[in-house]
C-alpha cells in the first residue's frame, strides 16, 4: 500500500508586483534583487486571504484529481500565515469546500510545511486510517513583512498549492523529515507578546527577521544531504528522477543544490522568477505547474523538497 498523488491545484493573487514596482517603495533595484536571488516579480495578495487562496488551489485539485470533497478523509494545510489563531486553516477549508466527514487540521513547518503534511498523510494512508487526503500549502507572506526591510521584502510572495493523495499500489517511496530548532533565530516572526492584567507588553506586531547567510548555509548543506538519504531509502538512483521540484527560494541555493547532487540543472525546474518564495506554498505551486505543463507522466520518479523556517527540511521521493 502507497499513498499516490493523483491531481494538483494552485492559485496566484492577481496582483503581479515587479522589482521595478519595488524600487518605487524601498531601496532596492531590479538588478540588486535579480543577481542575488534570480526573483523578478511576485504576486501580492490584495482581496485574497490565506483560507481563500487555500479554497481555490483544493477545487482546482480536485477537479484534476476527479474526486469529490466528501470522499475526502484528511485536509492538511500547511501555513504560517493563517488569518485566524483559531479555527485552524483547515477547518475553515473543510467548511467552504463542504467535505464534511475529513479530519482537519493545520501543520506549522513553514517552507517545508507541504512536506510534512504529505508526510503525515502517508502515514494515515498507510496505516489504514484513511484513504483520501488532501494537502495544501497556503501562505500571505505579505501581511508578515516590514516593507521597509529590503532584505526580506522583497524575497516573498503570496499564493496556495494543493495536491490530492489516494490509497494506491504506487506512490511516495521514501520520505524524509529534520528540524534544526539550535538555528531557529536564522529566520523568525514573533506571535503576540504576553500582555494581561498582571503583565504589560508592547501591542506592536513583529515582522519577518531573517539572517540569510545562516539560511543559505544550512540549505546548500542540509537539502542536498537530505535528498541523497531519501533516494537511499528509495533504492533509487539520481539519474532516475525526472525532476527535483524544489523549494523556491533563491536560484543560488538551487544551483548548488544541482552542483551536489551532480545533476543537470535542467531537471530543477523554477517558477521564483514569477513568484518569488511562498513558504509553504512554494513545493505545491510549481508541482501544479509541471503537471499541468503535462511533463509528467504516469511511471516518472520525482523528488520533492521544502526547507526553511524552524528550521526544518523535508524531502519525499514519489513514482507519479
Amino acid at each position: 500500500m502507497a499513498a499516490r498523488i493523483i491531481g494538483t491545484g494552485s492559485y496566484l493573487p492577481s496582483l503581479v508586483v515587479s522589482n521595478n514596482d519595488l524600487e518605487k517603495i524601498v531601496d532596492t533595484t531590479d538588478e540588486w534583487i535579480r543577481s542575488r536571488t534570480g526573483i523578478e516579480r511576485r504576486h501580492i495578495a490584495v482581496e485574497e486571504t490565506t483560507t481563500s487562496m487555500a479554497v481555490h488551489a483544493a477545487r482546482a485539485a480536485l477537479e484534476n484529481a476527479g474526486v469529490e470533497p466528501e470522499e475526502l478523509d484528511l485536509i492538511l494545510v500547511g501555513t504560517i500565515s493563517g488569518d485566524c489563531y483559531f479555527p485552524s486553516t483547515a477547518c475553515q477549508v473543510q467548511s467552504a469546500l463542504g467535505a464534511d466527514k475529513a479530519v482537519a487540521f493545520d501543520v506549522s513547518a513553514a517552507c517545508a510545511g507541504f512536506l510534512f503534511g504529505l508526510g503525515i498523510a502517508d502515514a494515515y494512508i498507510k496505516s489504514g486510517m484513511i484513504k483520501t487526503a488532501l494537502v495544501i500549502g497556503s501562505e500571505t507572506l505579505s501581511k508578515m513583512m516590514d516593507w521597509k526591510d529590503r532584505s526580506t521584502c522583497v524575497l516573498f510572495g503570496d499564493g496556495a498549492g494543493a495536491a490530492v493523495v489516494r490509497e494506491d499500489e504506487q506512490g511516495i517511496l521514501s520520505l524524509l523529515q529534520g528540524s534544526d530548532g539550535a538555528r531557529g533565530e536564522a529566520l523568525v516572526c514573533e506571535n503576540r507578546r504576553v500582555n494581561n492584567p498582571y503583565r504589560e507588553s508592547s501591542r506592536e506586531l513583529d515582522f519577518t527577521k531573517m539572517n540569510g547567510q545562516e539560511v543559505y548555509r544550512f540549505a546548500v548543506r542540509t537539502v542536498p544531504k537530505s535528498v541523497e538519504e531519501a533516494l537511499a531509502l528509495a533504492k533509487t538512483q539520481a539519474d532516475e528522477i525526472k525532476y527535483f521540484i524544489m523549494h523556491q527560494a533563491n536560484i543560488r541555493i538551487l544551483e548548488a543544490v544541482a552542483k551536489r547532487l551532480e545533476q543537470p540543472f535542467e531537471k530543477f525546474p523554477t517558477n521564483l522568477q514569477e513568484c518569488g518564495n511562498i513558504s509553504a506554498g512554494s513545493v505545491p505551486v510549481l508541482l501544479d505547474e509541471v503537471n499541468r505543463a503535462g511533463n509528467l507522466k504516469r511511471g516518472d520518479k520525482i523528488v520533492l523538497a521544502g526547507f526553511g523556517a524552524g528550521l526544518t527540511c523535508g524531502t519525499t521521493v514519489l513514482v507519479w
